[in-house]
């Protein structure tokens, strides 16, 4: 991992900015990050995201801080946070933008418990692959104290298919036809499970993978391990805020 997303944080942190983050995927073209965004305030916030700081109660894990605007606003509210992201440069931005309590660190590196975990900005993405939901899902569950709960948004990608419903009535549609012949265009692997690149400078870094789940597809992991997944609100654009608890 080059961190070029860490570089560029850094760079608008420092009054350096000039060009935003280049992302793609698989089944994408090229398209701005502005860096901007990622240093937004609350108001300027989509109403999911908003909605998820205002359910946080307790000890927060903010896991995949980025440059930590979450973690300040909560803060603010004066809830106590830990913010961890695997980016060097992030957690720099994060504490230099007056994060209290930071760490380099991988999700599945973390211990401690909390009352409130967040994973937000497509949050399922850090799940990578279809086959690790479970396993991350376990870890995130070791991670909650009695009456915990991990809030998490993610979008169906199903739109961004050429894919057509033959039945005219698509309610009707079973989920599981509809994500088989979505899948056969992603060429069988689940449809969400995506390749994602970033650059930035003309510098490209290591491909990642990067998942995009269904809220079907994560109610159905978090059963299959005895957690509940509550959806508690839709996005703007497929997307989608959730909520899991034991």
């Amino acid at each position: 991992m080059k961190d070029l997303f860490g570089k560029a944080l850094q760079d608008y942190q420092n009054g350096n900015y000039t060009e935003d983050l280049i992302t793609s995927t698989n089944i994408s073209d090229k398209d701005k990050l502005p860096l901007p965004y990622l240093f937004r305030g609350y108001n300027d916030m989509p109403k999911l995201e908003q909605k998820a700081l205002q359910l946080c109660q307790g000890y927060v894990l903010d896991a995949g801080c980025g440059a930590g605007s979450h973690s300040l606003w909560l803060q603010k509210c004066g809830l106590h946070i830990k913010a961890i992201d695997v980016s060097k440069g992030a957690i720099e931005v994060a504490k230099s933008r007056g994060v209290l309590n930071t760490e380099q660190k991988a999700l599945l590196a973390e211990s401690e418990t909390f009352d409130t975990i967040l994973l937000l900005m497509n949050g399922t993405g850090i799940f990578q692959k279809l086959d690790q939901v479970s396993d991350y899902l376990k870890h995130l569950k070791s991670l909650l104290k009695t009456d915990g709960q991990i809030l998490i948004d993610s979008s169906d990608i199903c739109y961004m298919y050429d894919f057509e419903d033959e039945d005219e009535d698509e309610d009707e549609v079973e989920h599981e036809d509809e994500v088989e012949k979505l899948n056969q265009l992603n060429n069988g692997n689940y449809y969400g499970e995506l390749d994602y690149y970033l650059s930035y400078k003309g510098e490209n870094e290591y491909p990642m993978k990067w998942l995009y789940l269904d809220f079907k597809t994560l109610s159905k992991a978090c059963q299959s391990i005895g957690l509940k997944c509550e959806k508690v609100m839709d996005g703007e654009h497929f997307d989608f805020l959730a909520k899991i608890y034991v």
